[in-house]
């Protein structure tokens, strides 16, 4: 069952849907992403920066670039990161799979 993860992005907060198992990569996630905002917030002059949203935009594609070049890393570690996200995929699949014939027992 899906839980919401309260959550704070440059100081403003944010409630997001969070999967209890996935509740540490989220929290990871977000003080990553709080920190590139940061730092890109420090680097551009506030004449320039505008809203939170445009270092939002920034920061998104700025980490868009970094993935995209990751893609040009050894086939075999490229491999490995894309078949951790797939069996975490699969087993987010399974558990709704699970839940949802849990919920419906009587059918069977």
């Amino acid at each position: 069952m899906s839980k919401t993860l309260e959550v704070k992005l440059l100081g403003k907060d944010y409630r997001v849907a969070c999967e209890p198992a996935e509740r540490e990569a989220l929290l990871a996630a977000v003080a990553f992403l709080d920190g590139r905002l940061k730092e890109i917030g420090d680097k551009t002059p506030t004449s320039v920066r505008g809203s939170g949203e445009r270092l939002a935009v920034m920061a998104a594609l700025n980490l868009a670039h970094e993935f995209l070049a990751a893609k040009n890393i050894p086939v075999d570690v490229a491999a490995a990161l894309e078949s951790e996200t797939i069996q975490r995929r699969i087993n987010f699949i399974e558990a709704k799979l699970d839940e949802s014939l849990a919920q419906h027992s009587q059918l069977f």
